[in-house]
């Protein structure tokens, strides 16, 4: 696992199966808007998504947001309110608009 901070946001990178690690050190990146870098080579289970729907809905509850970046992803395997996308360019342009969103208290 791999974090960069800058001051928009926090960029962790996953490469190994294992969110155990992540989820133990969550506390400690969760003051920052959080982007999540997954490899192609992690497969996610339906117990994955159920940490990510905790992270996004307790940033969220923080004015902050949580985007999951995994190329090659099917999006019709998440929810809906779960911010997924393929690119670190596309997090960044979701980070912006849910900026933009919370200035005009959408």
């Amino acid at each position: 696992m791999k974090i960069h901070t800058n001051n928009q946001y926090t960029l962790v990178n996953i490469e190994e199966s294992s969110f155990d690690e992540f989820e133990e050190r969550f506390s400690r990146f969760n003051t920052n808007h959080l982007l999540l870098q997954l490899s192609k080579n992690v497969k996610i289970i339906d117990e994955n998504i159920s940490l990510f729907l905790k992270i996004s809905t307790s940033l969220k509850a923080k004015d902050m947001s949580f985007v999951l970046i995994k190329p090659g992803v099917d999006f019709d395997d998440f929810p809906e309110t779960l911010n997924i996308v393929p690119s670190i360019q596309e997090a960044k342009d979701i980070l912006e608009m849910e900026a933009i969103e919370r200035d005009l208290g959408i």
